[in-house]
């Protein structure tokens, strides 16, 4: 391997708002030895000024243009506003830049299929920040469930929640705003995983949108149900009119049941040692009861958030830019999120087949 294949990759912030400035870079500097802050880019000049101050280091420029032709950056992170990510994207990768697009990957299912198609034609690779993949609590309750310590699973919900009255440009459907596009590309690639998508297609859906306390004219209140292949359904709620919060992890089985917040799982199912036998109905004349009692073998406890085998994006992300590595978020996947957004958002509180 030669040395300029195991050298840092050098990053240039297009974009340095809420996203860029305040996630991006500190993520970026806090990636060990593998990426390195180079430069930024936005048209506002207070942005550029708070951006310089705190990285002095690095260039700065007010047109991405002089951002895409910077010999000393390899990568171009992109956090600009929604409506806008296709055509900074392709103007990056057409400069022979590689691409790290915020999500979400588009605004419509139609632009993310083209970009596709224009990506693969351009010099750059293009990476979608799909970063709540590798959310440590998705990947630990991805595990139990595969362990199968909760029999069959037939329901799961995600939920975001929160009372937060925005009024940033995220509030507005001209931008590509609204809770269906911010958090929710990260939840229904969550629930695509879950549902095994799209290789096991997703066979209905439903969605309600509604504004609840932001300003602007998008929603900031969803309730959506996918249902897969297997008629397992995952619920998702993200909500910024929200006084209380709800579970961000609720996964139901046959043999039990889990919830999951930012730091700890809390689990309650049958020993796996002791399962009970299968019961028959009873015909005769029903007793006082509405069952037959019986004591039931449950195992109760309450785990830290620590998954066997973690994934760490920006690991990954480095491992695809400096050894040829597969990246774990495919471009097919993140277009896959796209398709169902664009459906959600085309005929929300209806029910209907794919």
């Amino acid at each position: 391997m030669t040395k300029a294949r195991l050298r840092p990759v050098r990053v240039g912030l297009l974009g340095l708002g809420r996203a860029g400035f305040g996630m991006h870079s500190a993520e970026i500097m806090g990636a060990s030895k593998q990426f390195t802050l180079s430069a930024g880019c936005d048209p506002y000049a207070p942005w550029r000024k708070r951006f310089a101050k705190t990285y002095s280091g690095c260039a700065v420029y007010a047109r991405m243009e002089e951002l895409f032709a910077d010999p000393n950056v390899d990568l171009i992170s992109i956090a600009t506003v929604s409506a806008d990510h296709y055509a900074h994207a392709i103007a990056a990768l057409k400069s022979g830049k590689d691409v790290l697009l915020e999500k979400p990957m588009t605004v419509t299912y139609a632009e993310a299929k083209r970009l596709k198609t224009d990506a693969a034609a351009a010099q750059g690779r293009l990476f979608i920040r799909q970063n709540r993949r590798f959310e440590l609590g998705f990947q630990h309750v991805r595990e139990i469930i595969a362990s199968g310590i909760l029999g069959e699973v037939y329901d799961i919900r995600l939920a975001r929640t929160s009372y937060q009255r925005r009024d940033d440009w995220q509030t507005l459907e001209r931008f590509g705003g609204g809770q269906l596009r911010n958090w929710g590309p990260h939840l229904i690639d969550h629930a695509l995983q879950f549902l095994g998508a799209p290789q096991r297609p997703i066979k209905s859906t439903w969605c309600s949108l509604k504004k609840i306390v932001a300003a602007g004219d998008a929603e900031d209140y969803l309730n959506v149900a996918l249902t897969g292949a297997n008629d397992c359904v995952v619920h998702i709620t993200i909500s910024g009119g929200s006084a209380l919060n709800l579970p961000v992890y609720y996964v139901a089985g046959t043999r039990g049941a889990l919830t999951c917040d930012d730091a700890t799982i809390t689990l309650r199912h049958l020993d796996p040692r002791r399962i009970p036998r299968a019961r028959k109905p009873i015909v005769k004349t029903p007793r006082l009861h509405t069952a037959t009692p019986e004591e039931l073998p449950w195992v109760e406890k309450t785990i830290p958030v620590a998954p066997q085998k973690p994934l760490d994006f920006w690991d990954e992300l480095y491992k695809a830019l400096r050894l040829g590595k597969a990246f774990p978020v495919t471009i097919d996947e993140a277009i896959e999120v796209m398709r169902i957004i664009s459906l959600l958002k085309r005929n929300p509180v209806r029910a209907y087949k794919l």
